[in-house]
């Protein structure tokens, strides 16, 4: 099975001049988009809190995150960014693509827009 990568842009929410271009690897079992820390702080994206996540091997670990525009497929929209770490993969999170009404199609493994669902 391969892996699903998607090229993004991320954009500071205070001087959308400030921008970071990828090719990230999908990953729909992290809720949360992961970033580098020095990638983050090129473009002066700043974090305001911390949370704590539970890794693969059952550890906790705890995160700065931030906020950003992400930009993928023509799709924007302001997401929870986690500053990585050393030793942490980054990685676009389904937060992310719920965000920008995008999912990964199981069959060819790529991106596409999605109709978002309303229920009333």
């Amino acid at each position: 099975m391969g892996h699903t990568y998607a090229k993004i842009r991320i954009y500071n929410l205070n001087d959308l001049s400030k921008t970071l271009d990828l090719n990230i690897i999908v990953d729909t079992g992290s809720t949360y988009t992961w970033i580098k820390r020095s990638k983050l702080n090129k473009i002066r994206i700043k974090p305001f809190s911390k949370r704590k996540f539970r890794i693969i091997k059952g550890e906790i670990i705890e995160r700065e995150i931030g906020e950003a525009i992400i930009e993928c497929m023509g799709e924007k929209a302001t997401r929870i960014i986690v500053f990585a770490e050393n030793g942490d993969m980054e990685v676009l999170g389904v937060d992310t693509l719920e965000g920008l009404g995008l999912e990964v199609d199981p069959i060819t493994r790529q991106l596409r827009k999605v109709e978002m669902l309303i229920v009333y």
